[in-house]
């Protein structure tokens, strides 16, 4: 992204700012906009940043702006105010019945690729491609074979489908992003404006910092508690790693292990309550329902994630004879929760407000209000108006990316939904699993991961919901659990080689090799690829059924993570040999299905388990020394 000073920084720095206010406007005001208005709004904002902030390639100037560019912006202006110039024609019209004009045909057209084009500098090449092959999908539609034939859509309908609906480019998708997204990133970016991230890796290094592997469990603490600013796996790394890998690194880790932890903890961040990724946004919109149900849902999965590595971390610690950071080096709990302590209110306040019911947009607002109302108690923690201009300003670049690729992967929607493919691919999906819904699964998964890959949570958490996920749901799955299993693969993609972005940056802090570090990322986050179908088969994982049932699925889960994180880690309370490892891997696979009859079987192998190490001489392992700061 282009560092712009100057007369143009100062330009976009207004652009930003005004996207910034007039969202949160949009939002407070009774003469709101309809949705349609907002999404063109906010897509109109977003193309002119997305042209002005990034450049056409890596290796550009980023310090200034060329005429393109301009042109580009200017461009992306005309192309959205032809839509407010004629929005009374084009909401009165019969969509792909009354004919495209040549104006609207060359409108459509230049709109769609300006989309393309700003999605491919904001978050790189594959959903642009993806979403030109879906449209030359819908071009070709009679030249495929099998299931993905059809008639085939005309220029004209494709056009109009895309740009002139609310079922293309201005889709759902892109609404979340103008209604809930923008509103927590600028939460968020008040959160880090107040020093809060810099909070909360001084207070997990005071509650975790001197254990074994104390900086490992820091980076648990802090990637968890951060997740609430960025919402990003690559951003948490990019915040936290260079503070955690290090210290990592100097109390014995590996350097492979050091970037696997911190890219497994920094990726689930995005399935961290109270404030989650934008894909939990867009899912919550989908299927229909409050924020609340998607938060409440996610919180026991992401207890179990961040559990099972903090219990992996431990035994790896135990294992390796790792020390934790000499308590001199640790800042005291009481002292800076008496200066800075006030920096967790906020979050309980936007979690407590959800809770009761109240709407996300109007949380994340008064939380936002809150972060610098609070800000003001302590000199070191206050935002000025110098400071939360910044945060609007931040709030909206770190939108644009969000916004794009939803705005792209509502192209890639339109076409499913008008060549009719989310049918026909169900149908094909059930016919391969043979009504066997493991099978099913299984295809979703890789499905995900591969999506996941190549392209940020949200759009491929999208495509998954309109290709995979009525699959699942026709084979008996409740469709929260649905939704979160895909939302939860899409997630981990970020830590599963070959492309694995979280890794890949950690990697870069830890100076180690990208496929030893991406092994060791799929180790820890064992759980993590586990936890989904945990929660398809004990739908109480979601907080779905009465609550002695969630009890009891919460604490045989957290015993299955643990014996799971024990055996892929070859230590419980004495080092495990192979066979102790095979069956406390067993016990936690069993203690996963919600049967009695499992959680029986499983708590008798891991009680055999336990014994045979018991009867075994307990082993000395020399503790390391840590290298000075």
């Amino acid at each position: 992204m282009r560092k712009l000073v100057g007369y143009s920084g100062l330009v976009v720095g207004v652009v930003a700012v005004v996207m910034s206010v007039y969202h949160v406007y949009a939002r407070l005001t009774p003469a709101a906009p309809d949705s349609h208005v907002l999404r063109i709004i906010t897509l109109a904002f977003s193309l002119v940043l997305a042209f002005l902030l990034f450049p056409r390639r890596s290796g550009a100037s980023r310090d200034r702006i060329p005429w393109t560019d301009l042109a580009l912006a200017a461009g992306s202006l005309a192309c959205v105010g032809y839509l407010f110039v004629h929005y009374k024609y084009i909401t009165n019209r019969m969509p792909t019945a009354d004919p495209l004009s040549a104006a609207d045909m060359v409108i459509a057209g230049l709109g769609t690729l300006l989309v393309l084009e700003a999605t491919r500098r904001t978050i790189g090449a594959s959903l642009p491609i993806v979403a030109l092959c879906f449209i030359a999908y819908g071009l070709g539609g009679p030249w495929f074979p099998g299931f993905l034939r059809h008639r085939g859509l005309s220029l004209e309908i494709l056009l109009d489908q895309t740009y002139f609906t609310t079922e293309g480019i201005f889709g759902i998708a892109l609404s979340v992003a103008g209604s809930y997204v923008i509103l927590f990133i600028v939460f968020g970016a008040f959160l880090e404006k107040s020093g809060a991230g810099q909070f909360f890796m001084n207070f997990a290094n005071a509650i975790a910092g001197g254990q074994r592997g104390g900086p490992g469990k820091v980076s648990v603490v802090s990637s968890s508690l951060f997740g609430t600013i960025s919402g990003s796996a690559v951003a948490n790394v990019m915040v936290d790693g260079w503070l955690t890998i290090p210290m990592m690194k100097r109390t014995g880790f590996k350097p492979e292990a050091a970037a696997a932890i911190e890219a497994v903890a920094s990726t689930g961040g995005q399935i961290m309550p109270p404030v989650m990724g934008a894909a939990s946004f867009v899912m919550a919109e989908f299927m229909g329902v409050s924020y609340t149900s998607v938060m409440l849902a996610a919180a026991i999965p992401a207890l179990f994630y961040y559990g099972a590595l903090f219990a992996a971390i431990h035994f790896n610690a135990i294992r390796g004879g790792l020390r934790g950071i000499p308590k001199e080096e640790l800042p005291n709990l009481r002292q800076l929760m008496w200066r800075q302590g006030h920096l967790f209110i906020p979050l309980l306040i936007i979690f407590v407000l959800l809770l009761q019911g109240y709407t996300a947009t109007y949380a994340a607002i008064l939380s936002t209000a809150s972060v610098w109302a609070l800000s003001w108690l302590r000199r070191e923690t206050r935002v000025g108006l110098r400071g939360a201009v910044e945060a609007l300003r931040d709030g909206a670049e770190q939108t644009v990316p969000v916004a794009m690729a939803t705005a792209s992967a509502g192209i890639v929607i339109g076409v499913i939904l008008q060549t009719g493919l989310a049918i026909r691919f169900t149908s094909f999906l059930v016919a391969v699993a043979g009504e066997t819904l493991i099978v099913a699964l299984v295809i979703t998964m890789l499905a995900a991961i591969i999506l996941g890959m190549g392209m940020p949570t949200t759009p491929a958490y999208i495509m998954l919901a309109a290709l995979l996920i009525p699959a699942i749901i026709k084979l008996g799955v409740a469709p929260m659990a649905a939704h979160m299993f895909a939302f939860y693969f899409a997630c981990l993609s970020a830590v599963t080689p070959p492309v694995a972005l979280a890794v890949y940056a950690a990697a870069s802090i830890s100076k180690c090799g990208l496929w030893g570090a991406g092994l060791q990322a799929v180790k820890f986050a064992a759980a993590g690829f586990i936890v989904p179908f945990f929660f398809i088969y004990s739908p109480a994982l979601l907080f779905d059924g009465p609550w002695t049932g969630i009890a009891r699925a919460v604490v045989m889960g957290i015993i299955a993570v643990t014996a799971l994180a024990a055996g892929l880690e070859g230590y419980f309370i004495r080092p495990a040999t192979w066979l102790e490892r095979a069956i406390f891997v067993v016990a936690a696979l069993l203690l996963i299905d919600p049967g009695i009859l499992t959680d029986v079987i499983g708590l008798v192998l891991l009680g055999v388990g336990l014994g045979l190490q018991k009867m075994r001489p307990p082993v000395v392992i020399p503790a390391r020394a840590v290298a000075p700061s």
